[in-house]
């Protein structure tokens, strides 16, 4: 595991840490399966898929043999290293130039 993830977990809750690890080792679960491979419950897991998601270590999709149905897998370190990164260059970008940062203020 990357020190990202890790960076990412650590204020998490113990449920979404070990939903977080099986989904990584295991692959894509629902929130059935997750409540049956972690011994949690399933609002435990929804719980703790929700709180993985807004960090963005989790994805929601939908699940190919029922569409009512969502599936959750881990988001590889790539992926969410794409994601981060125009964030820090709109930063940087008004740092770079103050004016606009001033217009960016009004």
């Amino acid at each position: 595991m990357d020190e990202g993830t890790r960076e990412l977990l650590e204020p998490l809750p113990p449920s979404a840490k070990l939903v977080y690890y099986v989904l990584d080792a295991e692959g894509r679960f629902d929130q059935t399966g997750l409540a049956e491979e972690t011994r949690l419950s399933t609002r435990t897991v929804r719980f703790a898929v929700e709180k993985l998601t807004e960090v963005g270590l989790v994805e929601e999709g939908l699940c190919p043999r029922d569409a009512r149905r969502s599936v959750y897998q881990a988001v590889p370190p790539a992926e969410r290293d794409g994601v981060d990164e125009p964030e820090a260059t709109a930063e940087s970008a008004s740092e770079a130039d103050p004016a606009t940062a001033a217009v960016a203020e009004d």
